[in-house]
């Protein structure tokens, strides 16, 4: 079980049909050929598994979300029970946005989790124990998690449309650093830019949202920088031989950039074929127009990424959300678990 908008509402989905709860849809498919939109669903998985193991081991059967260092040991466990799953550790963003909700994320010292050894070993409980209670003096969490900055303005909408190619994360992801380990200079020189626009795109958020009112509409300045951002992925993926942003998806992107509302556009994620979320003003005249125009668009004939194509294009249901892990009330579920 799981959102549905974590899943393609196409046909290579087995036509979905809603399920008698009204909240969960059968595609009619395996989970292993499920097409996925690349929202995250490994990692809220095993956000949610691993903050029910520890609740069932609670005397109160609840974990407090209230308490900052409750929250903290869940994401401390649930980012290395996602690593041990992914066989790597990865940068660990959408594991703390599963946990802590929508924010600015700086991540840790993979060697925080590279100490622990295999699985089994001699004192990997306590090893582990004094990695998710963070009691290590030689080894403490640096990771960086700041709500407060992550922010979309008044007067602004996000959306992710569901393209239904679906990517392998981690295969992208291992190609990627094959090259930078091939060709650290040139990584580096990119890896450092992107992350002085991606500051910079912060920083205009946050100006937007405190100027709102101010000069509201024009959304120019916010525009370009994305345009920037892109620049430089699909330069990193040109050099990596990786899809980081296909030419399928710069086409679509580029396309939507064209109707009015539309302020930007960009392949979340690790990118590939999954997804993409555009960023338009909140205005119900541009969804409909915008809605109008994805039911009909095909990719460009003249198109070659390795066969790969845009299939229908579906605006998710799924917008911003600030909260992160939430206890739910079991009953919603009661005729899952009879």
């Amino acid at each position: 079980m799981a959102d549905s908008d974590y899943y393609s509402h196409s046909e290579s989905n087995g036509n979905p049909t809603l399920l008698d709860d009204g909240r969960f849809l059968d595609f009619g498919v395996s989970l292993a050929q499920a097409h996925k939109t690349g929202l995250g669903s490994s990692a809220a998985l095993v956000t949610a598994f691993t903050a029910a193991v520890l609740a069932y081991y609670k005397d109160d059967g609840h974990i407090s979300l209230s308490s900052e260092y409750e929250r903290a040991c869940l994401h401390n466990l649930a980012q290395a029970a996602h690593c041990a799953a992914q066989g790597k550790v990865g940068s660990g963003f959408d594991v703390a946005a599963a946990v802590y909700g929508s924010c600015v994320y700086r991540r840790f010292s993979p060697s925080i989790l590279q100490g622990l050894g295999e699985i089994g070993s001699k004192s990997f409980s306590s090893r582990l124990q004094a990695v998710v209670e963070d009691t290590n003096s030689l080894q403490k969490w640096d990771t960086q998690i700041d709500k407060s900055l992550s922010v979309i303005p008044k007067g602004l909408r996000l959306f992710m449309c569901d393209v239904d190619c679906g990517s392998e994360t981690v295969g992208l992801v291992k190609q990627v650093l094959s090259w930078k380990k091939e060709d650290p200079d040139e990584a580096t020189r990119i890896w450092t830019t992107l992350q002085k626009e991606n500051e910079v795109l912060a920083q205009e958020l946050r100006r937007l949202s405190r100027n709102y009112g101010e000069g509201a509409g024009d959304y120019t300045n916010l525009g370009d920088i994305v345009l920037k951002i892109r620049s430089l992925i699909r330069e990193m993926s040109s050099k990596a031989g990786v899809p980081i942003e296909p030419e399928v998806q710069t086409r679509l992107i580029d396309a939507c950039r064209q109707l009015p509302g539309v302020v930007a556009g960009l392949v979340p994620g690790a990118g590939g074929f999954d997804a993409v979320a555009l960023l338009v003003r909140d205005d119900e005249v541009v969804f409909s127009s915008l809605k109008e125009f994805l039911g009909s668009y095909r990719s460009p004939s003249d198109v070659a990424d390795g066969g790969t194509s845009v299939g229908k294009v579906k605006l998710l249901g799924v917008k911003q959300e600030m909260e992160g892990l939430k206890e739910e009330d079991a009953k919603i579920y009661a005729q899952w678990i009879q």
